[in-house]
């Protein structure tokens, strides 16, 4: 019998593009953050010191694996007893649930098709859903910048990562580290109430998005070439602006995608009316418009089609 293993990353591909990513209640995604929040009401101290604060939330980090391993754990056991063709089913299934090329295409080309249009109005309000920034009052560039450095930055956690602990882990790999990244949506802030109590689940995420954000930097500059962008000065931006980032790894695909597209990102942003600057990746050579949405989608693309191929290649030959 062939091996069919290494065509679950490109099932899991398939999937996404026929299904989509559905925006419900019930989705894996949202089911993983129900878990964090069940796990968080019991392990959050009342009063507690910094260091106390720290362990608890470390205690929530290891509860919330633990409980996303099991479970995912029980499903694939199940497949497995199935059969052999219902463990690959299951597998790219779970693949698929954790990637989300489809999502950042959807929600960059809506906003794109809405500024080619004019409806700057309906582009600021969609943006609203996929952006914390305040997004009243922005202009076409502005929403356009938001939107680039949504799309670019996700290129890493939301596909290029689930793809690399895949090929590390198999399924249960994928899923682990998508409950990671989600505790870190919703514990890593810098706030009162998560400074000590997400900071495992925040530095986990960086250690967990290390290699793969590199790895998405390498696989942009294929892209940028392939598709005839200016590899040349992605290569340049990505050395010179990705560690000016606040995250030690969003930077290096926003910055390689700056330096492809020949514009400039960062600047100012506002969070309920308070100013914050985030430091500035690429040049201003020329205005960004929506097109250079577009263009984010196609290097996006580009990149996880590479991705998928080195993983499954990866599967072919140990």
């Amino acid at each position: 019998m062939y091996d069919l293993y290494p065509l679950v990353p490109w099932l899991a591909m398939v999937l996404d593009i026929a299904i989509g990513d559905p925006r419900s209640r019930w989705h894996p995604v949202v089911l993983i953050g129900r878990v964090i929040s069940f796990w968080e009401k019991r392990v959050y101290p009342q009063r507690s010191s910094p260091r106390q604060t720290i362990f608890d939330g470390a205690c929530c980090v290891l509860l919330v694996l633990l409980t996303v391993g099991a479970v995912g754990g029980v499903i694939m056991y199940l497949a497995a007893w199935v059969g052999y063709h219902a463990y690959l089913l299951m597998a790219a299934v779970v693949l698929y649930i954790t990637i989300t090329p489809d999502s950042l295409a959807r929600d960059g080309k809506e906003i794109a098709g809405l500024l080619m249009h004019g409806d700057i109005a309906e582009a600021r309000h969609k943006l609203s859903w996929i952006v914390g920034r305040d997004t009243a009052g922005l202009d076409e560039g502005e929403i356009s910048r938001a939107t680039i450095e949504t799309v670019a930055e996700n290129i890493t956690d939301g596909i290029l990562s689930p793809l690399f602990y895949f090929a590390l882990l198999g399924p249960l790999g994928a899923l682990l580290y998508r409950a990671a990244n989600t505790m870190d949506s919703m514990l890593g802030y810098k706030n009162e109430r998560y400074l000590y109590f997400g900071r495992v689940a925040a530095r986990l995420d960086d250690v967990l998005n290390y290699l793969p954000a590199r790895i998405t930097a390498g696989l942009l500059l294929v892209s940028a070439w392939v598709l005839r962008y200016n590899v040349h000065n992605a290569w340049r931006i990505m050395r010179r602006d990705a560690d000016k980032h606040p995250s030690p790894n969003g930077g290096y695909a926003e910055a390689t995608v700056a330096g492809a597209l020949d514009i400039r990102l960062g600047g100012y942003n506002y969070y309920d009316g308070v100013a914050e600057f985030r430091a500035y990746m690429g040049n201003a050579s020329q205005p960004i418009t929506w097109l250079h949405i577009l263009s984010t989608v196609r290097l996006m693309y580009a990149a996880t089609w590479w991705m998928i191929g080195i993983v499954s290649l990866s599967m072919l030959v140990r």
